[in-house]
């Protein structure tokens, strides 16, 4: 029983990880995009890296709904089929 646990809580963990993947690697190709132009343009603006970010992330979680929404079902139909 013990063992059933720590193998749900690492597909879970493992669930998350594959969810937020996409996500987290937009913001971050963006932070990227964005500190180069920044460097380059020795423009210093805080919100010119905070909301470009958030329109990727937002952007890209749209886009990905589908089958974010697939993943969860199937986890949670594997979690109830198994108790």
């Amino acid at each position: 029983m013990e063992g059933d646990a720590v193998d749900i809580v690492r597909q879970a963990f493992m669930l998350s990880l594959l969810i937020s993947a996409p996500i987290l690697g937009a913001g971050l190709i963006v932070g990227l995009l964005i500190s180069l132009l920044q460097a380059v343009t020795q423009v210093q603006e805080q919100t010119l890296s905070f909301v470009p970010k958030i329109v990727a992330m937002v952007l890209v979680a749209v886009a990905i709904l589908g089958w974010l929404t697939v993943k969860m079902t199937d986890f949670a139909i594997e979690m109830f089929v198994w108790f």
